[in-house]
């Protein structure tokens, strides 16, 4: 009796297992992953930088991925050599060597060495990053469950709320993608210095853009900031990079970088208005060209 309870209870275990896995295949194949395959040429790649910042983070990726390419190559040969000189066979008569000054200073001085040339550039790139310049355009961005919604107070409190493209509704041929592409993209101009202040109307999110080198949390009641200077034209795109429900993998961010000409008609045909001649404009912080050296620019943070 207890042997038949047994094998029962095995079996109604395994058949519930496999029955997860059924629909969490399913789950799966009805909500595959976005279409990435004209954003990324290669995936060991990150995404081509549209930013300043995103070139300098490539830059440094670059960086220490030849660092931690060096350090296993020398470990690993390091384990083949001992493991080859000094194993039973050829080395019968172990050495009792408990002490080398030498290989001790050696293995001490040389890992600080390493972190000092991965701290210096990634301290200048937090900085770089982390204090906003003097915006040009600022964007409110608004995380919901689950779309986002957009600000523009510089443009006469033009508003708007950017939803996903359902795959039924996916137009090829004006470039949509899949999961990616949004009803109201988000559309800014080429060479303006952008600051987006992110918060969030119900759970926390994450606004976050490859190409541009953002991402940054939305937070309930509170407002965080992140800048962006898009330096060529084109459509980028992003996605909320924080858990928040159900819907969480259908929370796009498009971004449509145009000219500066292009930017006032869109505005102008969205109802809004673009900021009066006379009015006083921040002068917008010069941006470091040259990918080694990293200014940190002259702000006053919203």
């Amino acid at each position: 009796m207890i042997s038949t309870l047994t094998v029962s209870l095995r079996t109604g275990f395994f058949v519930s297992c496999l029955s997860a896995f059924l629909v969490f295949l399913s789950i799966s194949a009805a909500h595959a992953a976005p279409d990435f395959s004209q954003i990324l040429e290669w995936p060991y790649k990150l995404q081509a930088a549209a930013t300043p910042a995103m070139e300098h983070i490539t830059e440094f990726h670059n960086m220490l991925l030849y660092i931690i390419t060096g350090i296993v190559i020398f470990v690993t040969a390091l384990l083949l050599f001992v493991m080859v000189r000094f194993n039973a066979k050829a080395n019968p008569t172990p050495s009792t060597t408990t002490h080398n000054v030498l290989l001790e200073v050696l293995w001490t001085v040389v890992p600080v060495v390493i972190l000092i040339v991965i701290a210096v550039p990634s301290f200048k790139l937090l900085f770089f990053e982390a204090r906003n310049p003097a915006p040009e355009l600022t964007i409110k961005v608004t995380g919901n469950q689950w779309n986002w919604s957009y600000e523009y107070p510089d443009n006469g409190e033009l508003s708007f709320t950017s939803t996903y493209i359902k795959d039924k509704d996916l137009d090829p041929t004006k470039g949509q993608k899949r999961l990616l592409s949004t009803d109201s993209p988000v559309v800014v101009p080429v060479d303006t210095t952008i600051v987006f202040e992110v918060t969030a109307s119900d759970v926390i999110h994450s606004f976050a853009v490859p190409a541009f080198g953002i991402k940054i949390d939305a937070v309930p009641g509170r407002l965080n900031s992140a800048w962006a200077r898009a330096d060529k034209t084109g459509t980028y795109f992003g996605q909320c990079s924080e858990i928040c429900g159900v819907g969480h993998g259908l929370m796009p961010i498009e971004i449509k970088v145009v000219t500066k000409d292009e930017f006032a008609e869109w505005v102008v045909a969205q109802g809004g208005s673009m900021p009066a001649a006379d009015a006083v404009v921040p002068e917008a912080t010069p941006v470091a060209e040259a990918p080694v050296e990293l200014p940190v620019p002259n702000t006053d943070k919203k």
